[in-house]
């Protein structure tokens, strides 16, 4: 699946505005039609109600609401389109996969979604350094870099 031209400056557009903070999101649609779905980064509020839970906050972390999420999901299906992607930023940070970030995005050790990109942007000092995507190798069971 590649990822419009529109998708990508979406993105870029949806990690500055968090700057410094990550941001997170989904893109929907098909190869013709994509959107992005800017998601709240709900990390502050988890790092605030339980701080030994959820030591980080939304400078070094993310987290999409469950619930925003399934509706996202549903319009997608609506709509007849698929989950595209993931995406996450790091906030002056090198664009990588951490494991942290393969846990959020498995279930037992499984994606939810394994045929859906993961996005990683880099943004340092309020400017986009780098975009790198990822997928699920289902041998490996684990995220390996792909080209975009």
């Amino acid at each position: 699946m590649k990822l419009n031209k529109k998708t990508i400056e979406d993105i870029y557009r949806h990690a500055l505005e968090t700057y410094p903070e990550e941001c997170c999101g989904i893109v929907t649609g098909n190869e013709q039609n994509q959107t992005v779905h800017f998601c709240r980064n709900i990390q502050n509020r988890l790092h605030a109600e339980d701080p030994e839970g959820h030591p980080r906050d939304a400078r070094t972390a993310y987290a999409i609401d469950r619930r925003e999420m399934e509706k996202i999901i549903a319009l997608a299906a609506k709509n007849r389109g698929k989950i595209i992607a993931f995406y996450h930023s790091h906030a002056d940070l090198d664009a990588y996969f951490s494991e942290i970030d393969k846990e959020a995005q498995t279930v037992f050790g499984e994606p939810e979604f394994p045929d859906a990109l993961q996005l990683v942007i880099s943004v340092k000092d309020g400017e986009i350094k780098d975009l790198k995507g990822f997928k699920w190798d289902r041998q490996k069971k684990s995220f390996v870099p792909v080209a975009l």
